[in-house]
């Protein structure tokens, strides 16, 4: 199976990217990576792998050395432009997220959400985690003119969790965790989404083996996720998805 991972030219959250690549790739998927521009490799948030706050806050062990292996990943370092996308030669789609400036380029691309439209119209399987719904939320559906997800269930970075680490940091980092002046979730409930919140977890992670803090939403080709806490579980159900 090929898989479509669109990310901008920077900024994007590490474990939101490497797991899923790791994962796809581990269960003998293709993954095909696209930029705005195409040819050169994005660049994650430099702050997850170095830590947001004191060394803290930014992705695990794991998922960083997976993003280490990603870098030298040739699929990785040759991306295709976004506006050269073929929807119909891929058999699925991830949009991972981030939180950092460098995501407004992706999240709010004109062109990128004409594309994951045209994608989602096709009916083949979609994830999307964290920010990386809101791509969804402001993509039009081809036939109604109404967003993609209304009346879908999902689930995103909930309001709790964008609240409180944005409370935690802004006296060092100002607004880094606040992408936009709306909430991640205020944003995908106007969209017409149904927004499922999951049980509350600010701290504890899923990994490779234990999926118990996980929290991801299925509903029928589509699954998301919140945050990367949700990473392994929700690369397990995608790969779920393509194998259906």
């Amino acid at each position: 199976m090929r898989v479509l991972i669109p990310l901008p030219d920077r900024d994007f959250d590490v474990t939101e990217v490497a797991v899923p690549w790791r994962v796809l790739t581990d269960a003998g998927h293709e993954v095909v990576f696209a930029t705005e521009h195409g040819s050169r490799p994005a660049q994650a948030d430099p702050l997850l792998l170095t830590g947001v706050l004191f060394g803290q806050l930014g992705a695990e062990a794991e998922p960083k050395r997976f993003y280490s292996q990603l870098t030298e990943a040739a699929e990785y370092r040759a991306p295709i432009a976004w506006a050269a996308v073929e929807p119909a030669e891929y058999d699925g789609l991830v949009l991972p997220g981030g939180h950092a400036p460098g995501m407004r380029q992706y999240l709010g691309s004109a062109v990128l959400q004409d594309k994951v439209a045209r994608f989602w119209a096709l009916g083949r399987p979609v994830g999307a985690i964290c920010h990386g719904v809101l791509v969804l939320a402001r993509s039009a559906d081809r036939e109604t003119g109404r967003s993609l997800l209304a009346g879908r269930r999902t689930t995103c970075l909930p309001k709790y969790m964008e609240r409180t680490a944005y409370f935690l940091t802004a006296w060092r980092r100002g607004r880094y965790y606040r992408t936009y002046p709306a909430y991640v979730q205020d944003e995908v409930m106007a969209a017409g989404a149904v927004f499922e919140r999951g049980p509350v977890e600010l701290s504890r992670r899923g990994t490779a083996s234990d999926d118990t803090p996980a929290f991801v939403v299925r509903d029928g080709n589509y699954v998301s996720a919140r945050w990367p806490g949700d990473a392994y579980l929700f690369a397990k159900a995608f790969a779920g998805l393509l194998g259906s």
